[in-house]
């Protein structure tokens, strides 16, 4: 799950290996609520 650091709404849902990607996904991305591109980090 990426929720936004902006505002905290869980906005995306994603799948990754945690075998070759041990750190959590950060990524940039559309915000609906912010209606503007904001850093997305992952959610436990």
């Amino acid at each position: 799950m990426l929720a936004c650091s902006e505002c905290k709404s869980r906005n995306y849902t994603t799948t990754r290996n945690k075998r070759t990607m041990t750190n959590r996904l950060e990524i940039v991305k559309f915000c609906p609520a912010d209606r503007k591109r904001t850093l997305h980090k992952e959610t436990k």
